[in-house]
């Protein structure tokens, strides 16, 4: 027999009474007083936190890397522009070459200043990281200088 379609309760169960309306505020007092839901709040505010800290972590692992990119090119042009003889463009051309060795991923938009003297010889190499936070932009720049290579004869000592 289905106690559905007769309407009829079991005998072990009471009927429930209705409640009042001091027993309705106190249930939701109880409701709100409780912990209930918080894992989830915690979980919405630190989840973000969280990968934005590992974002920020890997830019500056990529602002790093391109720094020291950009220091060996201004290393290796400040060399080929120090030789005896050598231009500002033999220069530029020697950190244009590193970077295109080792600067396609982490340095954009990279800029060569090369000068040459009759003594000194400087090389400045800037550019920006890779971004991997949106708009964030992070500038990159290194700086070599050096005495230019240059033959200077022995002179005959005077008293001999």
């Amino acid at each position: 027999m289905d106690r559905r379609l007769t309407g009829s309760r079991p005998a072990h169960r009471p009927q429930r009474a209705t409640r009042s309306p001091a027993a309705g505020r106190s249930r939701l007092r109880r409701a709100l007083r409780g912990d209930r839901g918080s894992v989830s709040a915690e979980l919405v505010i630190a989840t973000p936190l969280l990968l934005l800290m590992v974002l920020a972590i890997v830019q500056f692992a990529l602002w790093s890397h391109a720094t020291h990119i950009a220091q060996a090119a201004a290393s290796q042009g400040l060399a080929a522009a120090r030789v005896q003889n050598a231009t500002a463009a033999q220069g530029t051309t020697g950190a244009q070459h590193v970077l295109d060795q080792l600067g396609r991923g982490p340095l954009t938009n990279t800029r060569i200043d090369t000068r040459r003297g009759a003594d000194a010889a400087s090389i400045r190499v800037s550019g920006e990281a890779s971004a991997v936070i949106p708009f964030l932009h992070l500038a990159v720049h290194a700086e070599a200088a050096g005495p230019v290579e240059r033959f200077v004869p022995d002179l005959p000592a005077a008293g001999r």
